[in-house]
């Protein structure tokens, strides 16, 4: 019995072969043995995760259980969840718990989910590697010497090491697919407004979307089922309504279009990741689907776009962690006396002398307060974040914001209007969806630019709010995991899910 695959689970439990507490023990024994070297889950609340389990196996045993009992969940650390730390791998979020829930964990818990634990990230959703975490790093489990991708890495790391059935995490510009792809998983950014943003703490308020990863396609599947739909708490919500995704599962439609867009398989991308998208296709080819060749004339400018944009909206959402307001606060005795010794300093360097040049140096001192803004946000932020914050306020900044911002928006019109103008002519889009396997970790660290090309695939689907999925297409000949990516137009999931089972089957 697999007891990765929900669907097998359930039959198992109905068929009374387990209970759910013994399958939820047994992913309590995996992360303990092995989640010290994998470093996937920062907390596992097993406790509650067996009352859980041991409540929801009644309900089966009586026939009111939900869709998603049988399944045990992990949950990325930046979703809300009423009770528990919600740091979002920062020392700016340190010390912070959760007040209420998500709304995708209240669906979640409603159809009987079994939560097991808070998943590691890359600070405030910020990398493609999760190696900027207070946690420490996440690991491949297909190559401890490797990243799991980012910024959901232990998202994708829990479900590829079988610590649960499956996780949520968020996709920014890609970060749930890539991790996907890097640790042999399925992962799933919806359209957006497609899944409720409400308790998911913002990075790009107009790119972040919540999504399901795990082993197959159906899983994935279900669990958007489930947290789908139309939330009162979000205004970006789409009135749509959600449809049975696990209906596309294994129906091989007829007339399938697939565009292939030649701007996705030019310099840079592994020949072998490459040759396995050609081979995904002429498969599909085989089984009666159309293969038509496209051009996303744009995709060019999709990284620049991306980063004014995206650290644009980062710099206005973190600018409420001040250590006023929210968020880490630095030791204002610490300030003031860091005040006092820079007046003392100054001072002494005048030798006594009371001049109007030592009143204007005098005058060039923070107060405490400004000092203290300035303290507790160096000490609360990482690296990366930094880096992000300080690119997204220039791009705001007077004399700018028209040159980047304003200009990085027509630009991503334009991608926009480049995806519409290819969804009249085919059903999904098929690419790779990273340029290669995963990296060594450490190799990317001090090469920012390097790090961001790895959602050079990714991104443009988070321009354009459509939706994409991240499907395993077996392994490269180093021995890791390679991903292919299908994108849809927003509303088009079932598509894309029933395109990624037929990958699927391909490769078991």
């Amino acid at each position: 019995m697999n007891l990765k695959d929900i669907r097998s689970v359930r039959t198992g439990l109905e068929n009374k072969q387990f209970s759910l507490p013994d399958i939820t023990r047994s992913f309590l024994k995996e992360i303990e043995a092995h989640n010290q070297n994998i470093n996937a889950f920062t907390l596992v609340n097993g406790t509650t995760a067996l009352q859980r389990a041991e409540a929801v196996q009644a309900r089966i045993e009586n026939g009111t259980a939900g869709k998603l009992a049988g399944a045990v969940i992990g949950i990325k650390e930046l979703i809300c969840q009423k009770g528990l730390p919600v740091t979002c791998a920062s020392n700016m979020l340190s010390d912070f718990e959760s007040v209420y829930n998500a709304t995708v964990i209240d669906r979640l818990e409603a159809e009987d989910a079994v939560l097991i634990g808070r998943l590691n990230m890359d600070e405030f959703a910020m990398g493609s590697s999760t190696e900027n975490s207070i946690h420490g790093i996440t690991r491949n489990p297909h190559d401890t010497g490797k990243v799991s991708g980012g910024s959901s890495g232990g998202s994708a790391a829990a479900v590829a090491a079988g610590f649960c059935n499956a996780t949520l995490g968020s996709d920014t510009g890609g970060s749930i697919r890539q991790p996907a792809a890097f640790c042999g998983v399925t992962g799933l950014k919806p359209g957006y407004g497609r899944v409720s943003r409400y308790g998911l703490v913002a990075y790009a308020s107009s790119f972040d979307c919540i999504g399901p990863l795990a082993t197959t396609v159906h899983d994935t599947a279900l669990v958007l089922e489930v947290i789908a739909g139309k939330d009162q708490n979000d205004s970006t919500t789409s009135s749509r309504a959600v449809d049975t995704y696990t209906r596309f599962i294994g129906e091989t439609e007829k007339n399938l279009k697939i565009g292939m867009p030649g701007e996705y398989f030019g310099e840079g991308l592994d020949p072998e990741i490459r040759a396995r998208v050609e081979q995904v296709a002429n498969n599909m080819k085989e089984k009666g689907a159309e293969i038509v060749p496209i051009n996303l004339p744009h995709t060019e400018y999709a990284i620049a776009t991306y980063y004014v944009l995206a650290t644009a909206e980062a710099s206005s959402n973190l600018a409420r962690f001040d250590g006023i307001r929210y968020g880490h606060r630095a030791d204002i005795k610490k300030v003031r006396e860091q005040l006092r010794e820079e007046e003392k300093s100054i001072k002494a360097s005048f030798n006594g002398d009371k001049s109007e040049e030592l009143k204007t140096e005098l005058a060039k001192l923070d107060s405490p307060l400004i000092r203290l803004y300035k303290q507790s946000r160096t000490e609360g932020f990482g690296t990366e974040v930094k880096r992000r914050i300080m690119l997204g306020t220039y791009v705001l900044s007077a004399g700018y914001y028209d040159a980047y911002y304003g200009k990085a928006q027509r630009i991503r019109r334009l991608i926009q209007q480049d995806f519409l103008d290819a969804f009249r002519k085919v059903d999904v889009i098929l690419s790779p969806t990273t340029p290669t396997t995963a990296f060594d970790i450490g190799s990317n660290v001090d090469d920012p630019v390097q790090m961001y090309l790895n959602d050079i695939y990714t991104i443009s689907a988070n321009l354009a709010g459509i939706c994409a999925i991240s499907v395993p297409a077996g392994k490269h000949s180093n021995g890791l995991p390679i991903g292919v990516q299908f994108m849809g137009n927003n509303g088009g999931e079932g598509k894309l899910l029933g395109a990624a089972a037929q990958v699927e089957q391909m490769f078991i």
